[in-house]
C-alpha cells in the first residue's frame, strides 16, 4: 500500500516513474522498514526525504497507517488488540485515500481470521505449504493419467521436504 502511493504521488508530481533523481525513489525501503529498526541516521534520512518529496504528507500518512497496522499485528492482548485496531482504523480514515481504505477493508473481511491468529497462536501455513508442494508438483509432472501416482509423487515429495514431526 505504501509503494502504491509513493508511486502514484511521483506519478502525480512528475508525470513519469520514479528515478534515482527523487529522494522517495532512492530512500523507498526506508518507508517499507519499521521505523524501530532503523538507525539514527536512517531515520533523519526518512524525515528529510518525507519534507523534501511529499508536500501533500500522502507518504507519510501512508507510512503512518502501515506502523498502525504493524503495531495491531504485533499484540497479543484482547484489550491492546482492540485499542490498536481502532487506531488502525482510525489513521486509516484520516489518511482518506483509495489505498487505505482497500487494506482496511481488506482487514476488515480477514479479521476472525487475523483475530484468531493474533489471540490463539494458530496459523494455517502448514495447510499452505502442503497446497504450494502439491501445486508444485502437479506442475512439474507434465500430467498423470493415473491418480494413485499422483498421490505416491505428492506423499513421497512432501516426506523428502518436510521434516518429520511427531505427533502432539
Amino acid at each position: 500500500m505504501v509503494t502504491e502511493v509513493r508511486q502514484r504521488v511521483t506519478r502525480q508530481r512528475y508525470a513519469r516513474r520514479g528515478t534515482t533523481a527523487e529522494k522517495v525513489w532512492a530512500n523507498r525501503q526506508l518507508l517499507l522498514t519499521g521505523y524501530e529498526h532503523l538507525s539514527l541516521k536512517e531515520r533523519a534520512r526518512f524525515k528529510a526525504t518525507l519534507k523534501a518529496e511529499d508536500p501533500t504528507n500522502e507518504i507519510g500518512a501512508a507510512w503512518g497507517v502501515k506502523e498502525r497496522l504493524r503495531m495491531l499485528l504485533a499484540e497479543s492482548e484482547e484489550h491492546l488488540i482492540r485499542h490498536r485496531l481502532y487506531e488502525f482504523y482510525r489513521d486509516a480514515a484520516d489518511a482518506a485515500m483509495p489505498e487505505t481504505t482497500r487494506l482496511a477493508t481488506t482487514i476488515e473481511t480477514w479479521w476472525p481470521a487475523i483475530h484468531v491468529a493474533l489471540t490463539m497462536d494458530v496459523t494455517n501455513a502448514r495447510t499452505e505449504g502442503f497446497n504450494r508442494i502439491i501445486k508444485n508438483t502437479k506442475r512439474v509432472a507434465c500430467g498423470f493419467r493415473n491418480l494413485d501416482n499422483y498421490q505416491r509423487r505428492i506423499l513421497s515429495t512432501i516426506a523428502l521436504t518436510r521434516p518429520r514431526r511427531d505427533a502432539a
